[in-house]
């Protein structure tokens, strides 16, 4: 399944903005999550995105790529905005396209999957004349998760373990859609390092934080260049999505310089 993935906006469109966010930023963030966990999850799963920075690129960019690269689905990333008391997640396809059509099963599909996860409003499943819409040669779909600048929603948009799940119901309804099959465990370990310090007192105070932002840890003594380390580590996971949200937990308790290792 070849999937065209389309984070809304950026470079000098910022989209919505509200509470202090850019839609640009959380669409793109949203978008690099959902191709991280197919590629590493899914058979036969191949992405490529409008963009992968914060570049300005049009719409017609961006579908003629989609098209020329004869993708098998197109799919936009959004938040709303309205007036601040909007709020909730709503999904579109093209405003021509029937009910019984292929992409409205596939609209179908997703929609159950994210709206099970998202803790957001249900605002249904709709249609429009977007660009990105009409002019794609395959099957599209543009979701809008969340109103930016409403608060409730705005709460669970900025938190980057809420953008991993809803990462994970948009990947999870593409499977089921595309009938994608997941790779075989490899047996691949991925550990949450929260850092590595020559002082045990430091490494077991950097514990003691985590501990307190409700982050299980603990301390190794590991042998790096024959000098006796005590390194942090706050989980290991066989899945990496599950890595990264626990690494983005760890971020967001303010420890900047925590990485993931693989063995």
């Amino acid at each position: 399944m070849k999937l065209y993935l389309d984070p809304g906006h950026g470079g000098s469109d910022s989209g919505a903005q509200g509470n202090g966010m850019d839609e640009k930023d959380i669409n793109l963030d949203i978008a690099r999550r959902i191709r991280r966990i197919l590629t590493n999850e899914y058979q036969d799963a191949y992405v490529r995105m409008s963009r992968t920075d914060d570049s300005t690129i049009s719409l017609s960019q961006r579908t003629n790529e989609a098209n020329a690269w004869g993708a098998d689905f197109y799919l936009s990333i959004h938040c709303n905005s309205f007036n601040g008391s909007a709020q909730g997640y709503e999904d579109y396809i093209h405003s021509s396209l029937s009910d019984s059509s292929q992409t409205a099963r596939y609209q179908d599909t997703i929609h159950a999957e994210v709206t099970k996860v998202n803790q957001l409003r249900n605002r249904g499943q709709k249609k429009a004349n977007f660009h990105v819409l009409r002019e794609t040669t395959m099957s599209a779909l543009l979701t809008e998760n969340g109103f930016i600048d409403n608060a409730h929603d705005a709460d669970l948009i900025s938190d980057a373990s809420w953008r991993q799940t809803v990462a994970q119901g948009h990947v999870t309804g593409l499977a089921k859609a595309f009938n994608l099959e997941k790779k075989e465990d490899d047996g691949t370990l991925y550990k949450v390092v929260a850092g590595s310090f020559k002082s045990k007192e430091y490494a077991d105070n950097r514990v003691e934080h985590l501990q307190s932002n409700d982050i299980e840890s603990f301390v190794t003594a590991v042998t790096i260049s024959g000098e006796q380390w005590y390194r942090v580590q706050a989980g290991a996971f066989t899945a990496r999505e599950n890595a990264e949200a626990r690494l983005d937990k760890v971020r967001n308790a303010g420890i900047d310089d925590a990485y993931i290792i693989q063995e």
